[in-house]
């Protein structure tokens, strides 16, 4: 009973914010002041989303930190390969991580966090970002999450210059 009422607040939960997301995605800000209101409300309005954030691709297969909300983190520059972020890129698949202290390659922002999951963001068939969420609780995402943010990332391809 617990996990279908987890489920029902969760979907209520994305339900409830995509208006917003839709919104800000048609608006005339630019792009970056797009992602940044978009992990506000991510943060602000899904419980245990505790750091949102998006990582943009450069020419030299490097993730570059882009507008984030939650705690500064020195990870400001990722390879591809390096970390899950850097795994999701090269793989170019959405990683879910359940307990990040059992992932060997796992680059920590911070000792509170506990699970991640991290999607990419395509233009044009390349992993051009991602957006990454951590979470201070263990087993946080599933394939709900997944799949609503999945919906949110295709409205950003949707931007993309």
């Amino acid at each position: 009973m617990r996990l279908l009422r987890l489920k029902m607040d969760k979907e209520a939960y994305f339900k409830n914010i995509l208006p917003d997301i839709d919104k800000t995605i048609s608006s005339n800000l630019t792009l970056e002041e797009k992602l940044r209101l978009i992990c506000l409300l991510l943060k602000g309005n899904i419980p245990n989303y505790d750091w949102v954030g998006f990582y943009i691709t450069n020419p030299e297969k490097e993730l570059i930190l882009g507008p984030f909300a939650g705690d500064p983190t020195e990870h400001v520059k990722i390879m591809f390969g390096q970390g899950i972020c850097g795994q999701a890129a090269e793989k170019q698949d959405v990683f879910i991580i359940n307990d990040v202290a059992k992932e060997t390659n796992y680059l920590s922002c911070s000792a509170k966090v506990k699970s991640e999951i991290v999607l990419p963001i395509f233009k044009n068939g390349s992993v051009w970002g991602e957006l990454d969420i951590d979470s201070h609780e263990l087993v946080r995402f599933d394939e709900i999450d997944a799949d609503f943010l999945e919906s949110v990332c295709q409205k950003i391809e949707s931007v993309i210059g």
